[in-house]
């Protein structure tokens, strides 16, 4: 008698993942909403909670399988961290120094005006 096998325990598809837009460093804008900000991480994929993702209006809700950025983020009036995806954000291409006071913290802009990050001393 042979025994017939079905294959019920494959493993699950790993998740694709796009490759990320902008780098840690890169300095974009919102496209829709006057700010913008310098990378500071990137998931690949939405990393936050359900509720953060429902309070956005449903009709500019992103996708949430594209990478999202963690932005040192800036607009006329305040400065504050964002979270943002990349369907939303632009290259920013003003050349004009960003002023949010975290950026000193990590990051170092050169005479060009790339922001580098900051080498870190062991303490």
């Amino acid at each position: 008698m042979t025994q017939q096998h079905t294959k019920t325990d494959q493993a699950p598809a790993a998740p694709s993942f796009r490759t990320a837009k902008f780098g840690i460093g890169a300095v974009v804008r919102h496209r829709i909403y006057p700010f913008r900000g310098i990378v500071f991480d990137v998931d690949p994929v939405f990393d936050n909670t359900e509720e953060w993702w429902l309070a956005i209006p449903e009709e500019v809700r992103p996708r949430k399988d594209q990478p999202f950025y963690h932005l040192l983020a800036e607009n006329a009036e305040t400065e504050y961290v964002a979270y943002v995806s990349e369907q939303n954000l632009l290259p920013d291409t003003s050349g004009e120094a960003l002023r949010h006071t975290g950026i000193g913290e990590m990051f170092v802009r050169d005479d060009a005006g790339t922001y580098r990050v900051r080498d870190r001393a062991p303490n």
